[in-house]
């Protein structure tokens, strides 16, 4: 009998944490879209707002900086990712620079800090798809399916950019199960922000708006500032 009231709490238990863990990822994808689609200066307020919920439900899970990937965990058996990153970056800029569509980064930012911003960016983007999104889709579902919704929600959230959609895709799919294998979301942010401003400077500002998503895309001109970029 202990046994069996024993096996019911942790049935009812199990039951709860992966509704809990459905309920925070509808509500922070939905937060993330409505950031996305929301004009400034609403658009601002909001953004913070979607910040502080999902940073809230990502602390009351009190989980380990290491299960988290950020103690630089297999930092050496992972460096090579970022090594083909700049080996991919250095590729698609020399193709740029033979078609002759190479062309500066967006924006009166210095080079720097634009660098800066976007590596940092690129960060938080990865701590939302691996850390948030990821390991609570791993609680509902099989790892290989998690890692597919996964990496469908970080394209879906760059629509209405079909290059940046596929891209992202992609990207999504790969840094996920690099993920499961390294837990070390330094790595992948950095390499992320390297293929990121690559693909900025290599691409034709027409074909992805400044790295515009949502709104923001749909708002674009050539010679405006706009914001919600990826």
């Amino acid at each position: 009998m202990a046994d069996l009231a024993s096996g019911s709490v942790w049935s009812v238990r199990r039951i709860s944490e992966r509704r809990r863990d459905l309920i925070e990822v509808v509500l922070g994808y939905a937060a993330i879209l409505i950031v996305i689609w929301t004009p400034n200066p609403a658009q601002r307020v909001l953004y913070w707002l979607a910040c502080a919920l999902i940073v809230t439900f990502v602390a009351l899970r009190r989980q380990n900086l290491e299960s988290l990937g950020l103690v630089g965990r297999n930092l050496l058996r992972s460096l090579w990712i970022i090594g083909a990153a700049l080996v991919l970056g250095a590729m698609s800029i020399w193709v740029a620079g033979r078609l002759h569509t190479l062309h500066s980064l967006h924006g009166q930012a210095p080079i720097f800090s634009h660098i800066w911003g976007y590596l940092v960016w690129s960060f938080m983007q990865q701590f939302l798809l691996q850390i948030f999104f990821l390991s609570r889709l791993l609680r509902l579902t099989s790892s290989a399916k998690a890692v597919a919704i996964t990496a469908t929600l970080f394209a879906v959230a760059h629509i209405p950019s079909p290059i940046l959609a596929a891209a992202t895709l992609v990207w999504g799919f790969c840094a996920c199960q690099l993920y499961l294998k390294y837990r070390n979301l330094y790595v992948l942010g950095l390499a992320h922000g390297i293929l990121g401003i690559c693909f900025a400077v290599t691409v034709p500002d027409h074909f992805h708006h400044h790295m515009r998503v949502g709104i923001g895309y749909l708002n674009y001109h050539p010679h405006a500032t706009h914001h919600g970029h990826s």
